[in-house]
């Protein structure tokens, strides 16, 4: 059911609130929090400010849009706040060598005032369309998928001096500014995963080696590298034109276990790369055991020490960085990150954090268990199946509260021209 009241969510949504309180100054943002993240988490079709007011007894849309926009809050230390909660917890704290996934994502937006957009590549719909990109960096550690940091991409077009504004920053530069924000908490990534946008870019690949990060990315089949040849000469060569070089016994079978289980053939080699001093491990990954007959052939690069660089190592480690791509699918298809009405960079952040708040209050119920303990009698390994165990308990108090406040109700259906009898 779609309707609900913040008067009657469960006891443990009320519980994780009440660990951001301090950061707000009046009972009205408080209480808007709650709202809006009441709001993300529920089950209206849309999740913008009307949608969710509309669909929320006691909701009314201009407090919200006054939360969301003028309220004078800090949604980055409401994303600090959440991760340290995340952090003091033994089942969800963050430990040493997680692999750390950069990565950008975009939607549509219509028309051209809305802060950041502009015609760009949308990797949504696989071309090139008006809309917003957000960079954003990502954790998994083998057991949990958590979003850390994001930032809104600012197009030249969206801005009045174009590429020479003072407020423009390329993708790269925003990647290192949150890769930054990670390393200053303290957090310790055993690896960086990258896409061919960050890793065929040798200033990236230098600022992540000037800070001693190790990493994992794709390169475009036209990049050059230089290889040995017998008699100890240099060649310079393309990847794809290296890839048809080797023969079929010099790829690896690999079997890499997904949803859908799925079968490679992997070669790994040392190289040279211009600008990149002494010698990376690349590696050519295809759905063939020949060149010839590949549809999906991939080019990736790393600084790992190339005793640990096997085709093994090479799938199973970039494999991981499909957890980020699993994040915005629920981000997007459950929670909202892509629908808003606001218009200006500071709400468009504060909505994207309050998102990623409502994301990690799942999270850390479906670790801790308290979910499955009292609204599941099955184990809840998705964040799907935790959000569905959630919105159960939701619908079951919005009912028990029915009960009592059948006039209130009507009083709220009658406001929107219906009549509940």
């Amino acid at each position: 059911m779609r309707e609900t009241t913040p008067a009657a969510m469960p006891p443990c949504f009320d519980r994780w609130c009440k660990r951001f309180d301090d950061l707000f100054k009046t009972k009205a943002q408080k209480r808007e929090f709650r709202h809006y993240l009441g709001g993300l988490l529920g089950e209206s079709e849309r999740k913008n400010l009307s949608q969710m007011a509309d669909n929320a007894v006691g909701v009314t849309y201009h407090r919200l849009h006054h939360f969301l926009t003028e309220a004078p809050w800090s949604s980055s230390k409401i994303n600090e706040r959440r991760l340290h909660i995340m952090n003091k917890c033994s089942q969800t704290r963050i430990s040493r060598g997680f692999s750390l996934i950069i990565d950008d994502s975009g939607h549509r937006k219509s028309g051209n005032f809305t802060s950041g957009v502009g015609r760009q590549y949308i990797g949504e719909i696989g071309k090139t369309d008006n809309g917003i990109v957000v960079v954003t960096t990502h954790l998994y550690d083998g057991r949990k998928s958590l979003p850390l940091d994001i930032e809104l991409y600012q197009h030249a077009d969206s801005l009045p001096e174009g590429k020479q504004d003072p407020e423009f920053e390329k993708k790269t530069e925003l990647a290192i500014k949150l890769i930054d924000q990670s390393r200053a908490r303290g957090y310790q990534p055993g690896i960086v995963i990258i896409d061919a946008g960050y890793g065929n870019n040798t200033s990236f690949l230098l600022e992540l080696e000037k800070r001693q990060l190790k990493y994992l990315g794709g390169l475009a089949k036209n990049r050059k590298v230089t290889i040995s040849t017998e008699g100890d000469e240099k060649q310079t060569i393309r990847l794809d034109e290296l890839a048809q070089s080797f023969s079929p016994e010099d790829f690896k079978e690999i079997q890499l276990s997904l949803d859908k289980p799925k079968t490679l053939w992997v070669v790994t080699k040392e190289v040279e790369i211009s600008r990149l001093g002494g010698k990376r491990s690349i590696a050519i990954v295809m759905n063939a055991s020949t060149f010839s007959e590949s549809t999906d052939i991939d080019y990736f690069i790393t600084n790992v020490s190339s005793s640990i660089v096997t085709p093994e190592w090479i799938v199973n480690t970039y494999s991981q960085r499909n957890w980020v791509e699993v994040f915005y699918r629920e981000a997007k298809g459950w929670l909202g990150l892509r629908e808003y009405q606001v218009r200006d960079q500071r709400s468009l952040l504060r909505h994207f954090i309050l998102v990623f708040c409502a994301y990690t209050f799942i999270l850390w119920h479906q670790r801790t268990g308290g979910l499955r303990r009292r609204w599941a009698n099955k184990s809840l390994d998705t964040f799907t199946d935790a959000l569905a165990a959630f919105r159960t308990a939701m619908s079951f108090r919005f009912f028990d509260w029915l009960t009592l406040h059948r006039d209130v109700f009507a009083a709220y259906k009658a406001s929107l021209g219906f009549i509940w009898a």
